[in-house]
């Protein structure tokens, strides 16, 4: 290609709403535009990047056993009733109504799609496995989307639904699509972890996040130094402690403690450690009232209370509950003397704690000489989110914390959609079962956004070789001398007959704002061709992602690029 030709627009700088490196360096390089919030455009530079991240999709799926389809973006209601997800999915679902009244949705997921086709068509347990794939946009209409492509409401998602006689091989297919996720997203260049997580609203009892390392992740996750043990950091498990104890503790006592609300403010107030706190939250599981109680140094994680009590729903109390159930304002709650609530849970770490302080259920006042056991009942759990520095559950090593973007995720199912919608197929003994289940999604613009966290720099975007929009950018730095101009189509065509995809800068500008553009741009491999050096028969040879400038001779600038490529496939 033709930079003359090229629909590239790139900019000097970035938009003022954009928040990430990401979204301003794909802006500002020309590969994607805004159309409204949430939704872009792909420009051809963009377009480029997806189709060759979808081309490692296909092999890898089309390897594992998948076959790809095609199916309908607009979804009707009945379905979607049909799973029970109508009402449950939330204002995500943009819902429509056609000329006739009917209800209909812009997919955002297409469980209820594929299991409606597959049960028209599969009966016996001789067609299954079954597994169906397919690449397409989706829509989320998000409350608040950001981050550019990362968070988006519309978005291209390569989307996988498997079919399985039974708990056994489908846990097979879906460990055969989760190494085939390590192959893509390794493939893709791409620094990753594999980490447990939760099911959230797709469902299902099993489920791995691939989340690419980034500063700029939503998610955080810890992974173990020792071990390969990796998760969300909502869903890592921690280890019970070893136990507290000692001496009891003097007799409670109340403390005047005006305005001072937060553990740190009290920390102080009291010159006490906030690991001697004991942090009570009021919240409400299926609209009852709890507390839940974590030490002052821990955060407590609401998703494995609702796993606890097997729950619809956890929310934090609103201050006029939290004064219902403790007769205090918010800041104030304790749980010595605690009627007004439902349960009192119990993280492991207040297990044992020894002359802790914590709310008095009084306005400006907390107790201490506050002992675990002694002055309270509780229900104990791993009720808190995982930190780096916590132990792995797993082996002796230590958690480390890390920031994550979710590229790709991976659910067992079960029967949570083929039991309701009587997706069944009759066995060896002509006995009706449902079909089992599993869902694995990767967002297939996300890899683009992400990459681009991952791999950037002052000056623009560093792309993994195997995802570029181009592997190589010529240069020809004086249009006005013939001899440049001619080494440049002369290496432009020999590149292409060797199996390069190229990019010639032919415009007539300054060679300055060819550096620039070629490096926003982020080719891989640059070969600058200027006269000086071609009249000793060598050119400017240089690897975007942090390689020095080199003299090569132009006649082995072509055998230079091939040992790159054999090199990059060991």
């Amino acid at each position: 290609m033709r930079m003359t030709r090229l629909h590239a627009p790139t900019l000097k700088e970035a938009p003022k709403d954009a928040e990430v490196q990401s979204q301003k360096m794909l802006v500002r390089g020309g590969y994607i535009r805004k159309l409204a919030a949430g939704i872009y455009d792909f420009l051809p530079l963009a377009n480029r990047v997806l189709r060759r991240i979808e081309t490692i999709i296909r092999e890898e799926l089309d390897a594992a056993g998948a076959q790809e389809v095609r199916l309908p973006m607009v979804q009707p209601a009945e379905i979607w009733e049909e799973s029970g997800r109508w009402g449950f999915y939330g204002p995500e679902l943009l819902r429509l109504v056609d000329r006739k009244g009917g209800n209909f949705c812009l997919g955002p997921t297409h469980e209820e799609v594929i299991v409606e086709l597959v049960r028209r068509d599969v009966r016996s347990w001789r067609a299954l496995p079954l597994n169906l794939y397919q690449i397409q946009t989706k829509f989320r209409d998000e409350i608040r989307p950001r981050a550019g492509l990362m968070r988006g409401r519309e978005f291209l998602m390569k989307d996988a639904y498997s079919f399985d006689v039974d708990d056994a091989s489908a846990l097979v297919t879906y460990d055969a699509m989760y190494q085939a996720y390590e192959r893509i997203f390794a493939r893709c260049g791409l620094d990753f972890r594999a980490v447990e997580a939760d099911t959230g609203a797709i469902g299902g009892s099993r489920s791995h996040e691939f989340q690419v390392l980034a500063d700029s992740g939503e998610d955080a996750i810890v992974s173990c130094d020792t071990c390969d043990y990796a998760a969300n950091v909502e869903q890592a498990e921690l280890p019970v402690p070893a136990a507290g104890g000692g001496p009891e503790s003097a007799a409670v006592e109340v403390v005047a403690t005006p305005g001072q609300r937060t553990i740190e403010e009290v920390s102080a107030f009291l010159g006490l450690p906030a690991e001697r706190f004991i942090k009570t939250l009021v919240v409400t599981v299926d609209g009852r009232p709890y507390a839940v109680l974590v030490r002052g140094d821990h955060e407590a994680n609401l998703l494995k209370v609702k796993r606890l009590l097997g729950a619809a729903s956890v929310e934090l109390a609103t201050d006029a509950e939290v004064v219902a159930a403790t007769g205090a304002p918010v800041g104030f709650a304790g749980p010595v003397g605690l009627k007004g609530v439902d349960g009192i849970l119990a993280d492991h770490a207040i297990a044992g704690l020894r002359d802790a302080a914590t709310g008095a259920n009084l306005a400006d006042a907390h107790r201490i000489h506050v002992d675990a056991g002694r002055d309270f009942d509780a229900r104990y759990a791993d009720l808190r989110l995982a930190g780096d520095g916590d132990p792995c559950p797993r082996c002796d090593g230590r958690l480390r914390g890390f920031r994550g973007i979710e590229v790709g995720h991976v659910f067992f199912l079960g029967t949570k959609y083929s039991a309701p919608m009587r997706c069944n197929y009759l066995d060896e003994a002509g006995q009706e079962r449902p079909m089992v289940m599993g869902c694995y999604g990767i967002g297939v613009s996300r890899i683009m956004a992400a990459a681009v966290e991952q791999n950037h720099d002052e000056r623009g975007i560093v792309w993994p070789a195997a995802i570029a929009p181009y592997e190589v950018v010529i240069l020809p730095l004086q249009m006005n001398k013939p001899e440049v101009v001619e080494a440049a189509e002369q290496l432009y065509a020999d590149l292409a007959r060797a199996g390069f995809d190229v990019l010639l800068d032919d415009r007539n500008e300054r060679a300055g704002s060819k550096f620039i553009d070629a490096e926003l741009i982020g080719i891989p491999y640059r070969i600058a061709i200027g006269a000086r050096d071609l009249a000793e028969g060598n050119v400017e040879f240089k690897q975007r992602a942090g390689g020095d400038m080199e003299r090569v001779a132009l006649a082995e600038v072509t055998s230079r690029l091939q040992a790159a490529r054999a090199e990059r496939a060991r």
